[in-house]
């Protein structure tokens, strides 16, 4: 790796020694930069925003987590709730994509039964989020049960312009996320961008967008590049893994991450792209440099 990796690197042994409280010894190591030739690094542009999902990295504490983003060259962290929001701002660290409002992955919009409690919730949360600083906030369909799907598009169009209005005046977008449902989320409704773009059509709202996750959209739907430029409009945020395992976006797994994020970036986004993947490492270290070595794997 190149001279500025090497001195990034050994200005963050240098925090961390003198921020003993929160320290993570010996775990940052060299490692992840022999992994990588000099020409990889050379051709890096710093085109994508990065980020990462909050629970694929919940064996640090999230003070940990931070070091690990600012030493890795990321700004936002994704998937954090309000209790945790001081812990990013202490940080400098954005939030890329709120949750807590949910009150899990079943229960949601596409289901009337629900939307009394999610309005109420979701209502309290687009303020905090707003008052934050921060722009997005994540929801979800729901499971299907026994409803046809166009029962259950009526359904969340009905619920979502309940809160829509209050999203808008308060500048925070929804996103509702695309899940698959053979083998992570059975029975989720939104589980292909058709029924998801529908849904951001019917609702014509610039403050109601898709998370497009490519792991899961490959497992429903695959036809990952012509859907992002057919239809990025629709999408507001990123999330990557491998498939299959859900683990590092390496030549183990099928997707070719740098044509992927070339498609995006030609799409004119300029949004977060967040690292969702389980590092599959057998020692703790080995699940850190895993993720600088995804930045380097998406980069182009």
């Amino acid at each position: 790796m190149g001279d500025h990796s090497i001195s990034r690197r050994t200005l963050l042994y240098t925090g961390l020694a003198s921020t003993a409280a929160v320290a993570i010894p010996n775990v940052f190591s060299s490692t992840a930069s022999a992994h990588v030739s000099s020409q990889d690094a050379q051709g890096l542009k710093g085109n994508i925003n990065h980020s990462v999902a909050r629970w694929t990295y919940d064996f640090l504490s999230l003070d940990e987590l931070c070091q690990l983003v600012l030493s890795t060259g990321f700004s936002a962290i994704d998937l954090v709730g309000p209790d945790e929001w001081p812990t990013l701002k202490r940080h400098g660290i954005d939030s890329s994509m709120c949750n807590g409002a949910e009150p899990n992955l079943e229960d949601g919009w596409s289901d009337s039964r629900f939307h009394a409690d999610l309005v109420e919730s979701y209502l309290r949360h687009i303020d905090m989020v707003s008052d934050a600083g921060y722009r997005n906030l994540i929801c979800f369909s729901g499971n299907q049960r026994s409803l046809s799907e166009e029962q259950g598009l009526l359904n969340a169009e009905q619920g979502l312009k309940r809160i829509l209005a209050h999203a808008e005046q308060k500048g925070v977008t929804l996103h509702m996320e695309l899940l698959n449902s053979k083998i992570d989320h059975p029975d989720y409704l939104c589980d292909n961008s058709s029924w998801g773009i529908e849904l951001c059509q019917r609702l014509s709202s610039p403050n109601f967008k898709l998370l497009y996750d490519i792991y899961h959209m490959q497992i429903s739907e695959g036809d990952v590049i012509r859907t992002i430029r057919d239809n990025h409009q629709y999408f507001g945020h990123y999330h990557t893994a491998g498939v299959p395992g859900r683990h590092e976006l390496d030549t183990n797994q099928e997707l070719y991450y740098p044509a992927i994020m070339q498609a995006i970036l030609d799409t004119g986004f300029d949004g977060y792209v967040a690292q969702e993947f389980k590092p599959s490492g057998s020692s703790r270290e080995d699940k850190i440099n895993a993720l600088e070595q995804a930045v380097l794997r998406c980069d182009v």
